[in-house]
């Protein structure tokens, strides 16, 4: 009985040692598959990548601004009348100096006749009293006095002529004239407004930009602009600055001069403007699927010796699909584009450039 018992024990014993065997020697070839020159056994990852070369990089700022007219007014008249004449066309193009309207003024011609008449006789007065005091015949004070009566009525004269002369409004300069609000016949005040006088053969293109960038700002530098609804770019020469930041918006408000070929752009309207800030000859723009943000900046895999391996990188500029890195790459690395979120720093990869 007990020899029996001996057999059995030595017979599951040598089960279990066969079963053992088995699996250990599946493990190693198991091992010996997966096994590779480098990475500590693991298969190569399949991603893409990109060699960096330096390239030439423009830098921009992308801003909102309006549109003005150089020169844009509403006419008034100085005086109150009865409007005589219209004489432009709404919508029309007037001349510097050109007579827009006439108001009445038969009652200041009138005091005008009445004015030159005293001067006459003020005139003829002073002649005399000139003549008595030669002769010795009237004293200093007497001529003063006919004198002062003469340089008094000149001054009413001119006086009245000024009067008269705003009865005539005229285009302060050329331009183009919107419409009226009178008719022949109102009459006005200095409070009606007549019309719009809007000089559009150049525009003015106002615009704000951030405080951080205000020391780029140069006078005589070119902007691009575009304005919906008209097809191509526009260019305008900065000419003015604010002298100071706006403290409530942190910005500075730049005016630049365009001229309006054909009038193809109105005042008024919205512009998206192109601020030019630097160009730079050898730029290293990476894809930006390529940056891995991280807690202290961020970070990019290159390829080095088969492996991927982190490189934490300081951004710049960026444009639709790249962005500029300023520290932390070299002209030749390949950047890996594509399944970065699955690497590690060490991590075999098999690189197809693209």
């Amino acid at each position: 009985m007990k020899k029996k018992t001996l057999i059995i024990v030595l017979v599951a014993l040598a089960v279990l040692g066969g079963m053992i065997f088995y699996r250990i020697s599946s493990n190693k070839e198991k091992d010996a598959k997966n096994a590779g020159p480098r990475g500590g056994g693991r298969s190569a990852a399949k991603v893409y990548g990109k060699v960096i070369q330096g390239q030439t990089f423009s830098d921009f700022l992308t801003l909102s601004g309006s549109i003005e007219a150089d020169e844009q007014i509403e006419l008034h008249t100085e005086i109150s009348g009865i409007v005589e004449s219209i004489n432009f066309s709404e919508g029309g193009r007037v001349g510097n100096g050109q007579v827009l309207i006439t108001l009445n003024d038969a009652e200041l011609q009138a005091q005008l006749a009445q004015a030159r008449t005293r001067n006459n006789l003020a005139a003829e007065n002073e002649r005399r009293a000139k003549l008595l005091l030669e002769k010795e015949a009237i004293s200093q004070e007497e001529y003063d006095i006919a004198s002062a009566d003469f340089r008094t009525a000149q001054s009413q004269i001119q006086l009245i002529q000024a009067q008269l002369s705003k009865t005539v409004i005229r285009a302060p300069f050329s331009g183009t004239i919107g419409l009226r609000n009178i008719s022949k016949g109102s009459y006005i005040t200095p409070a009606t407004s007549i019309a719009k006088l809007v000089n559009m053969n150049r525009l003015k293109v106002s615009f704000s930009i951030p405080e951080k960038y205000a020391n780029k700002v140069r006078v005589g530098s070119q902007i691009k602009f575009d304005v919906q609804g008209v097809e191509g770019d526009f260019s305008a020469k900065i000419y003015a600055t604010e002298p100071s930041v706006e403290a409530n918006t942190r910005t500075l408000l730049v005016k630049a001069i365009s001229t309006n070929t054909g009038n193809q752009l109105i005042p008024g309207t919205f512009a998206n403007i192109v601020f030019p800030l630097e160009t730079i000859d050898n730029g290293l723009l990476v894809p930006a699927e390529a940056l891995i943000p991280i807690q202290n900046g961020k970070k990019i895999f290159v390829m080095k010796n088969g492996l991927a391996t982190e490189v934490l990188v300081e951004t710049g500029a960026r444009t639709d699909a790249d962005i500029l890195i300023t520290s932390g790459l070299n002209p030749g690395d390949t950047v890996l584009t594509s399944g970065v979120m699955a690497l590690r720093n060490g991590t075999p990869v098999q690189v197809t450039l693209r």
